[in-house]
Order: C-alpha cells, then sequence, then structure tokens
C-alpha cells in the first residue's frame, strides 16, 4: 500500500487567488452570518433535517444508480434514515481535475465524523450532467516529459445539450491512446479506459470511474437529469415558476447587500434573468429562460426561452407533464438538490461557497431552512521526485506559490552562484546602501526638492546594482541548465500556470501512479483536517 506519511497544514491564505468572500466564510467573520446563516460551520449540521415524503422513491432511484456491492452500506443507512453530505461537479474528461475527488474525499470524511458522533450520514455525489458548457469540461491536463500535455475531446455536440447526455465516439480513442502513453499502465487507467469509450455518455464514464475510484469509501453518485427526479423536485422548479418575481427581487436585494459590504456577486442577476433553464423538447438544448416585464396584453407577464414566449401557465403545465424539461440554473440547483436530498451539509469549492451567500434567500423562501456550506478540503500533492528537488534546493511549497518558473529559475541560479561570487556581489550592495544613506540625509538637509531628486538617482543605483546580480544569476543558470529545467518541474507540479495544482492537473494522474489507497488517504486526511491548505507528501 501507498502511503502519505506526512503532512503539512497552512493557512487557507496561503492558497493564492482566494476571494475576500471566501476567506472570510472560512475564517467565521461576524459579518458572514448576514450571508450564511447556518455559520458556524461546525455546529448544529449533523442533526439532519425531517425526512421528505419522497425518501423512498428516492433511495431505490439512489440504488438503481449504484450497483455495487460496495454500495450497499451506504444505501442501506440513508435506507433508515440516515442524513445526506452531498458534493457534486460537471461530468469532465477523464474525471476532470484534481480539486473533483477532493470535493468527494470531503464529503465522505464529514460523512464518516457525524456518523461517528452518534449521527449516520452518507456521502452523496451529485453528477452536474444538465449543465450546458461543453467548453468546461471536454478537456483534461495530465503533466509530461517538461510541459503540461492537455488532452480534448473534439466531436462537439451540435447544440447547447446537457453535457451528461454528450455520447462518445471514436473521437475518444486517441485521447485513450495519449493517456496510456502519459499514465502508464495502471488499475486506474484500465478503468479510464473502460469508461471513456465509444457509446458511453460523458455521464455514465465519469459515474463509473468515481464509482471505482470510491467504491471503499461507499461513495453514492446520483445522476439527476432523469423525469423522477424532476418529478421528485418539482415543488421547487414550481416555486421558481409561480414566484419569480418575488425570488428575482430578493436576488436583486442580497448582491446589493453583498456589494454594501465589500463583496462580490458570484453570479450576475440581470433585469430579465431567471432561476430555470428550458429543454427543447427534441434537440434537448438548453435554453435560459428570460423573464419579460407585464404589458397590458399580459399583466402577468411572460417567459422568453429563444424566439418562443411562454405563459406561467403554459411552463407549469410542461412541469406537470415532462418535468425533466425545466431544469433549475446555478442558483436554484442547490436548493433543487438539497430539497430532494433533505441534506445536512453541502461541500463546495471557493466559488460555490460564493454562490451560497446568494442562494441563502432561496433557500429561506423555499425551503424554510439553509443548508450549512462546508468548505471542500484543499491540498496540494508532491510526489517523491518533486519532495526531493524541494529539500535539495531548499525550498518550500509556499514559497513556490508566491514565484513564477522564471523567478524560481533566477532564484536557484542565485543559491548555486560560488561562494566568492556571492561575498562580492552582498559587499557590494551593503557598501552602496552605507554610502548612499548618509549622503541622501545631508541632501535632504540641504533642501527638500535636492532630497527628491537624490532619492530619484539613488533608487536607479539600486536598479542597477539588482541587474548586477541578475546578470550574474542569469549566467550561472545559462552554466547550469539543469537548475532551470528543476525550476520548470517545481512549478509544473505544484503551481501550474500560475494556478493550484488541483485545479489544473487531472486527478487520474494521481490515481495511475498512487492507486486506490490514496482515495482513502484523501478521505482520512478532509475527515480529521480544519480548513486550510493541506500539502500531502507522497
Amino acid at each position: 500500500m501507498n502511503e502519505l506519511p506526512t503532512a503539512d497544514c497552512y493557512p487557507v491564505t496561503v492558497a493564492p487567488g482566494q476571494s475576500r468572500l471566501f476567506l472570510d466564510f472560512c475564517a467565521g467573520e461576524a459579518g458572514m452570518r448576514e450571508f450564511y446563516p447556518s455559520l458556524p460551520q461546525e455546529n448544529g449540521w449533523q442533526a439532519r433535517p425531517p425526512v421528505p415524503a419522497h425518501w423512498p422513491e428516492l433511495v431505490k432511484l439512489l440504488a438503481a444508480q449504484n450497483t455495487a456491492q460496495s454500495a450497499a452500506p451506504a444505501l442501506a443507512a440513508l435506507d433508515k434514515g440516515a442524513g445526506a453530505v452531498v458534493t457534486g461537479q460537471q461530468v469532465g474528461l477523464f474525471g476532470g481535475p484534481l480539486y473533483t475527488p477532493l470535493k468527494a474525499a470531503t464529503a465522505l470524511g464529514r460523512a464518516r465524523r457525524a456518523t461517528k458522533g452518534g449521527n449516520p450520514h452518507a456521502a452523496v455525489f451529485w453528477l452536474a450532467t444538465e449543465d450546458h458548457d461543453f467548453a468546461e469540461i471536454d478537456h483534461v491536463v495530465f503533466p509530461g516529459r517538461r510541459e503540461l500535455r492537455k488532452l480534448a475531446y473534439t466531436s462537439s455536440p451540435e447544440t447547447a445539450r446537457p453535457v451528461g447526455d454528450v455520447v462518445l465516439d471514436d473521437a475518444i480513442l486517441p485521447l485513450i491512446d495519449e493517456a496510456w502513453e502519459l499514465l502508464g499502465p495502471s488499475e486506474a487507467m484500465e478503468t479510464l479506459a473502460s469508461a471513456y469509450k465509444p457509446g458511453r455518455t460523458f455521464a455514465q464514464a465519469f459515474a463509473e470511474f468515481y464509482s471505482w475510484v470510491f467504491g471503499a469509501q461507499g461513495l453514492l453518485v446520483l445522476d439527476a437529469g432523469g423525469r423522477d427526479v424532476h418529478r421528485m423536485g418539482a415543488p421547487v422548479l414550481r416555486a421558481a415558476l409561480e414566484r419569480a418575481d418575488e425570488l428575482h427581487a430578493a436576488l436583486l436585494d442580497q448582491n446589493m447587500e453583498l456589494e454594501s459590504a465589500g463583496y462580490h456577486a458570484q453570479v450576475a442577476v440581470t433585469p430579465q434573468s431567471s432561476l430555470l433553464f428550458l429543454m427543447e423538447e427534441r434537440s434537448r438544448a438548453r435554453i435560459a429562460l428570460k423573464r419579460l416585464a407585464p404589458t397590458a396584453q399580459e399583466p402577468k407577464g411572460l417567459w422568453q426561452a429563444g424566439r418562443q414566449n411562454f405563459s406561467t401557465n403554459e411552463l407549469l403545465g410542461i412541469l406537470d407533464s415532462a418535468p425533466e424539461r425545466i431544469s433549475p440554473a446555478a442558483l436554484l440547483r442547490p436548493v433543487f438538490q438539497d430539497f430532494l436530498l433533505s441534506t445536512s451539509a453541502i461541500v463546495g469549492g471557493p466559488a460555490e461557497i460564493a454562490y451560497f451567500a446568494q442562494s441563502a434567500v432561496l433557500y429561506e423562501r423555499i425551503l424554510g431552512r439553509v443548508t450549512p456550506a462546508l468548505p471542500r478540503f484543499s491540498a496540494t500533492l508532491v510526489e517523491p521526485a518533486i519532495a526531493e528537488l524541494l529539500r535539495q534546493h531548499e525550498l518550500t511549497v509556499e514559497r513556490i506559490f508566491a514565484e513564477t518558473a522564471d523567478s524560481l529559475a533566477k532564484i536557484l541560479a542565485a543559491r548555486s552562484m560560488p561562494i566568492e561570487g556571492k561575498r562580492k556581489l552582498a559587499a557590494a550592495g551593503k557598501g552602496l546602501d552605507a554610502e548612499l544613506a548618509p549622503l541622501l540625509d545631508w541632501m535632504r538637509t540641504l533642501d527638500a526638492g535636492l532630497g527628491r531628486s537624490a532619492e530619484t538617482a539613488a533608487s536607479k543605483m539600486r536598479y542597477q546594482m539588482n541587474r548586477l546580480r541578475n546578470l550574474a544569476a542569469n549566467f550561472q543558470l545559462q552554466r547550469e541548465a539543469s537548475l532551470g529545467r528543476h525550476a520548470g518541474a517545481l512549478s509544473q507540479a505544484l503551481y501550474p500556470e500560475g494556478i493550484l495544482q488541483e485545479r489544473v492537473l487531472g486527478a487520474a494522474w494521481f490515481f495511475a501512479r498512487h492507486g486506490r489507497e490514496l482515495a482513502e488517504e484523501l478521505t482520512l486526511r478532509a475527515e480529521s483536517s480544519s480548513i486550510g491548505h493541506t500539502v500531502l507528501w507522497l
């Protein structure tokens, strides 16, 4: 079994690119209660909401979609009324980025923690099969020898149909060959090749891969795109139709409150935007429903989907006869999801946590409660060869986050410079500062304007001193080409393209190299970790 013997835990602030809203949420700032009524995060969520009337039917549907024997304990627990910790993601190529299994591990870890505390829970992964932005999920990135390799599925659907419905054709075969080349032989690669093959949908392939990855942990997956699920969730969709203007006004007010508090609204709410999409009956294209203002002819207002207009009653008729044609948009989807699953807690990444600051008003008006939101486990995985480079150059992952590949290469070159050169550069720099300081003080006493001009001239001298240091470092870098390769390898592995590893590198890469045991290690870490960013040494 592969072991991950050590982990370093950092504050969440060490991870670059986080919004102020997310950071204040993680810190539990008092002002966050206005937007997240369920704070503080660890209190109370383990007592699940009341069991809904549709629960037996929903558990039966979950059992039909999760037929592996490893799913039986979780299904049995739900059948007895256990709560659900829910997360989800779009159904991407070859399992998508690393943050996808980090979400699943967090849901599993929190469900375990609640169960050990006497409140039985199971983890459910919601497959976001109804999203229609195919460009977001048609590719995956794996490390190559000296560069990142982007594998992209080029056989795009003709219409903006739900991504989960897209059927793989022969265009997947060369991508499978590339994946074999990059990932090498492994059980994970065999599972990818079995799942992502012509004739399978993106939803089926993605579900099969993660059912394998987290089979031992009992993760349940749910494809909610069918008629039965939409029929069970119809009360939420009906509310979004019948109370559209009320809910829209509440969202506008919430957005104003967020912006007044200095935060951002993750989802724009425009005068005509709504919380729903309409699926075309034949093409299955997903079209945003727009709300049209009332007129003398239509005092209750109309809805527009592409070139067609509908009354509210007409859309309610579609909801009754073909509920799968009415689909929730981003802000309504978690409400729809949590009504169906009677969710105790929902696990999300930074962007999803930001959604909830807006969705809270929808939860309160439609469900009468707000599901507690928990941030997903955030981690950078360090493989042994990369760990050796970090030790060799006395670098930390935190330092890698602060550098580009080029600036890191210069740092390594400067460190490898002969000691005599370092001493001479240091002495010159100190000597320059020592001579300049009293000279500048004297010139300031003569005249303020003269002092400012002198400071400008001194800045140019310091710039030239830094230029000497860079010239020496670049010369050293050219002499030792391996330093540039080391810097590139470190950046590519830990901070690719100046973005957190978990958001760029494909998850399958790590399961191919470290096996399914990695799923249990991630779950254990997510169960025991507090909010922050973890560095796992593989």
